[in-house]
């Protein structure tokens, strides 16, 4: 467990597979600003097949097992969601679904600490964050409670490269990242 001078490793999760993903992007610039003792590792959700029991009783498919393997590494969770439909992507509902499972042994998302951030349109991502918030309790994630980061008319706020160019989007990112380190490290303890 981490105390106030250890590292806190946070894996990233978007729930988007498109190569110039806003949220991927939102993930690398959280990257960019992490305090000093965080580190960011952004998890690739390609190629986990769909959730199947039948796959499940063969045995673990390595993509999963690998996913899984990362979520039991890290101290915290950083998930950056689009919003489709008033929900979350089926891909980062199927990664859950993965991950949420106790074969072949406890689930590693089990009492995890994590973060909800997102960047959309006209509402950001409200409807999925709030949708997620919900999915996670099936895992007793400590959600945390405040700040959400959520980011309307991501076009807007990205440019060409995907960097994240607002400056008051920048700052309330890294405020989200200092409050998650606070959260992890107080309910670590």
């Amino acid at each position: 467990m981490a105390d106030q001078t250890e590292h806190l490793h946070i894996l990233g999760i978007s729930g988007s597979l498109r190569q110039d993903s806003y949220n991927t992007a939102l993930l690398r610039a959280a990257e960019e600003l992490l305090p000093p003792d965080m580190s960011l590792e952004i998890a690739d959700l390609r190629g986990i097949p769909f959730f199947d029991a039948d796959l499940e009783t063969e045995g673990t498919p390595d993509k999963v097992r690998l996913f899984r393997e990362r979520i039991r590494q890290a101290d915290a969770l950083l998930f950056a969601t689009p919003e489709y439909n008033y929900s979350i992507t089926g891909v980062l509902k199927n990664a859950i679904d993965w991950a949420s499972r106790n074969v072949p042994d406890r689930s590693p998302l089990d009492g995890k600490t994590a973060a909800l951030m997102g960047a959309g349109g006209r509402y950001g991502t409200l409807r999925a964050q709030l949708h997620l918030r919900e999915i996670l309790q099936h895992n007793e994630i400590a959600v945390l409670p405040h700040p959400q980061l959520m980011i309307p008319f991501a076009r807007q706020q990205f440019d060409a490269d995907g960097r994240l160019t607002d400056d008051d989007m920048r700052q309330r990112l890294q405020r989200l990242l200092l409050a998650l380190q606070e959260w992890a490290r107080r309910l670590q303890k």
